[in-house]
């Protein structure tokens, strides 16, 4: 992404078939707002952050005493979950990971689940890290939207990333995505026009 010295707008996740996701910064750097709250509480530790940007869902386990630990690819976000103290790896979820198969719970939150584009690989991937009933506590969009696979980029101020694949779940497409990987859906959270939904192994 072209880069800019006094960026003026917010960042926004423009898709090709034509969606616009505004990209919360400020959220994102904040602490984790009241419905997500409500989501870290059902986590069970250790906690695997998948995409944990700068870190703000393992910090407040952390001050819960729920150890957890999170993984990015950007080295930006890396680097400001570090600077909030967070353990972290950059790392991609398919690279090989500390405790493999012993995870309590693993987070996809933010649209995470999108990553890559293959939701199924990612949802079989996190089932594979996790222990025997552990569980995936995932942000998905309301009823009514597809869940569909799509190339996405990120724009600020007439610049832009390259294209990317992303994919969008719905909450009505969970329940068959979940179960190709093993996984069952156990729990659901609305909130603040947000759902969140928990899986099972």
């Amino acid at each position: 992404m072209t880069s800019l010295n006094h960026p003026t707008s917010a960042p926004v996740l423009r898709t090709a078939d034509g969606g616009v996701v505004p990209l919360r910064l400020d959220r994102w750097g904040g602490a984790p707002a009241p419905e997500e709250e409500a989501m870290l509480e059902r986590a069970v530790g250790p906690v695997l952050d998948v995409g944990c940007g700068p870190g703000r869902h393992a910090h407040a386990l952390a001050g819960r005493g729920v150890p957890a630990l999170g993984i990015d690819t950007a080295p930006t976000a890396v680097a400001a979950a570090r600077r909030r103290g967070c353990p972290v790896l950059h790392r991609s979820v398919f690279e090989r990971l500390p405790r493999e198969g012993r995870w309590g719970t693993a987070l996809l939150i933010d649209g995470n689940v999108g990553i890559g584009g293959r939701p199924e690989e990612l949802l079989a991937r996190v089932r594979a890290l996790l222990r025997r009933a552990g569980h995936v506590l995932v942000e998905v969009e309301p009823p009514g939207t597809p869940t569909v696979t799509t190339a996405a980029r990120i724009e600020r101020d007439g610049a832009a990333s390259p294209w990317f694949a992303w994919a969008r779940v719905g909450v009505d497409g969970i329940d068959e995505l979940a179960s190709t990987s093993g996984l069952t859906r156990s729990w659901t959270h609305v909130e603040q026009g947000r759902w969140f939904v928990q899986l099972t192994s």
